[in-house]
């Protein structure tokens, strides 16, 4: 992935279907087809040509204006312009050619060389020269970057690896927006992980921003795992939870060694019984689609405190329990969703923007998601967005 592709979006794949599954009607759900490629020319390769057009112009101007006037500043500014943006053989290439053109020009004015030629000519090969070194920084920190990226990339893997497109029998869609241009993992998470239980899921939001977070998130994912395997009880989850938080703050003395807290919904899936049970720790409610486009929000019967909060109180978790009927999703969502604002200051409405709307599939409803708030937000997203669907075929 080159320096350009930052903003490109860390969601599932677009597919979602399996061998042997229904090709959607292409008439039907929300999806639009993908405009067709522009042929107008970007502006970074208008830029790559902007040097050898300054050259052009500084032949024209050395050969069509007086001898008293230089031509200089556009054979220095051509070379300079094609370090950041080329390789450094066509840098090479450009401050010969700045050279070349520079000193056939004072030569055509048949201008003696101790007059001006001279001078002109070391000017341009010095400039040339300083461009050569501008180029080699420039690659240096592109492969500097592309290093991190990778190693980005790889943590996000290990830390926030992108759940199985089908689990339990059920269709799995998730998507990562980090706020932080170049990032790749913040403090929001998800889990999806099969148990005898049932398919059961996790996504929060951790206090925080930085390693830490990303701390918090390992702890909890970790702690999730294990817990959905062991566990009877979505209650009993959310406690392991609690407790893996708790213990993990006390080793990390300090509120700036570890987050403070984490919202967290935790939802299961029984299987074959069309259910869904949800816990719900601070976080923003789930929201039901049906295959019709009616929307539901599920919220908490009581108000829970956030995971890592015990010491300010602890009382039984309530699961809530709905009907999971086929063709319905489940998407679970951080804040970043309903919290991304326009120009205007106006949020994101989940609830209000897909009332009444009907998505192919899980990886169709979050990619949809993802573009319209990066348009709502005009690329300025404040906080991590994370979004999971999952859908009973």
């Amino acid at each position: 992935m080159g320096p350009g592709e930052v903003e490109e979006s860390r969601c599932a794949r677009a597919g979602g279907r399996l061998p042997g599954d229904p090709v959607p009607d292409p008439g039907l759900g929300d999806e639009t087809a993908p405009a067709p490629p522009s042929r107008r020319p970007s502006p970074r390769s208008l830029a790559r040509a902007l040097p050898a057009l300054l050259i052009a112009l500084g032949v024209l101007y050395g050969l069509l204006t007086p001898s008293e006037f230089t031509a200089v500043p556009f054979f220095t500014a051509a070379p300079l312009i094609a370090a950041p943006l080329s390789s450094l053989r066509t840098t090479l290439l450009t401050g010969g050619a700045a050279v070349a053109a520079m000193y056939a020009v004072r030569a055509h004015s048949g201008e003696h060389p101790a007059v001006g030629i001279v001078t002109d000519v070391v000017t341009v090969v010095s400039v040339a020269l300083l461009a050569v070194a501008i180029n080699r920084v420039v690659r240096l920190g592109d492969r500097r970057l592309a290093s991190a990226r990778e190693i980005a990339e790889a943590a996000q893997r290990a830390v926030l690896p992108e759940p199985a497109e089908r689990i339990g029998g059920f269709e799995i869609a998730a998507c990562y927006e980090a706020a932080r241009q170049d990032a790749f993992i913040g403090g929001d998470l998800y889990a999806v992980q099969d148990s005898p239980h049932g398919v059961r899921l996790i996504v929060g939001d951790v206090r925080g921003k930085g390693m830490g977070a990303v701390a918090a998130v390992a702890v909890v994912i970790g702690a999730f795992r294990e817990a959905a395997e062991q566990e009877a009880t979505l209650e009993a989850v959310a406690l392991r939870l609690e407790r893996a938080l708790t213990r993990e703050g006390t080793r990390r003395a300090g509120i700036d060694a570890f987050e403070g807290f984490t919202t967290a919904v935790l939802a299961e899936l029984p299987h074959g019984d069309g259910l869904v049970r949800i816990v719900n720790r601070g976080h923003p409610p789930p929201l039901l689609l049906h295959s019709d486009g009616t929307l539901r929000t599920l919220s908490a019967p009581e108000p829970a405190l956030p995971l890592g909060m015990s010491d300010l109180g602890m009382w039984p978790d309530q699961a809530l329990e709905e009907r999971f009927p086929g063709g319905a999703t489940l998407l679970v969502h951080t804040d970043g969703l309903s919290e991304a604002r326009d120009a205007h200051g106006r949020f994101y409405d989940p609830e209000r923007r897909l009332a009444g709307r009907v998505f192919s599939g899980p990886a169709a409803l979050v990619a949809r998601l993802a573009e319209e708030v990066r348009g709502h937000s005009g690329g300025g997203m404040t906080d991590d967005m994370a979004l999971l669907a999952v859908r009973h075929p």
